[in-house]
């Protein structure tokens, strides 16, 4: 579904991704897990369409997205919740909820309404108060639950569990697993290394950008290195 192939961005003089390949097949949760200031957040930006590619290809489904306007990946089925959720925070959770489902004015839309509740029932007591009163952990939820209102074939999430709780943490990452049974692919930014390989398929490492360890995610969390840099084990 999708293809990273040597993949390189920078911020003017200074390149930060190196030469990056990745995929995700369909059906997959893959994860990258990394320190802080290894590029992940650029690596998703650069899929999404925020920050510009100098080198390589991002394929999508079989089309050469590279150099296409970030609205136009959303449109094609690509879709992401960013880092530190920036949900609208003066707008009700419906509102919220509408704009992710800007591409649409079908009926199906308030379906997708519905379905949003029904994973989240808590955003269903609060459809219409202020999105900026929810807790931290209410926001990551709208923040997800927006970005499946756009119907996307693959969802990119940008460290879900950032500062929430641990048992939070564990709410939303349970809800991300469960994403396969709604035939969503999920591309998975994660500092939590222990938690997104326990509900991948696949993981890559990614250190000062570069891809240095790749492999299925049960073999990733046994594998020593990983362990001992990024488990604490």
């Amino acid at each position: 579904m999708l293809s990273v192939e040597g993949l390189r961005s920078r911020y003017g003089r200074i390149e930060v991704l190196h030469g990056l390949d990745l995929r995700v097949r369909p059906g997959e949760i893959v994860t990258v897990v990394g320190a802080n200031g290894a590029g992940k957040t650029t690596l998703l930006r650069c899929l999404s369409g925020l920050q510009p590619v100098s080198a390589g290809t991002v394929i999508f489904r079989g089309e050469d997205i590279s150099r296409l306007a970030a609205h136009r990946r959303v449109g094609r089925g690509l879709a992401q919740a960013p880092e530190g959720r920036q949900i609208f925070t003066n707008l009700t959770v419906e509102e919220n909820l509408r704009l992710g489902a800007y591409l649409y004015r079908d009926a199906r839309v308030g379906g997708d309404i519905a379905d949003a509740f029904a994973m989240f029932p808590i955003l269903k007591a609060k459809r219409n108060l202020a999105a900026g009163g929810l807790s931290g952990g209410q926001q990551q939820m709208l923040a997800i639950a927006r970005a499946l209102m756009g119907r996307p074939a693959c969802l990119l999430l940008d460290e879900p569990s950032m500062g929430l709780a641990p048992m939070l943490a564990g709410q939303i990452l349970d809800v991300i697993a469960n994403l396969r049974s709604r035939g969503v692919t999920a591309l998975l930014i994660e500092q939590n290394a222990f938690a997104a390989l326990s509900i991948a398929d696949r993981g890559y490492v990614l250190e000062t950008g570069r891809i240095t360890i790749s492999g299925p995610a049960r073999e990733l969390i046994h594998d020593q290195r990983i362990r001992k840099a990024y488990l604490g084990l």
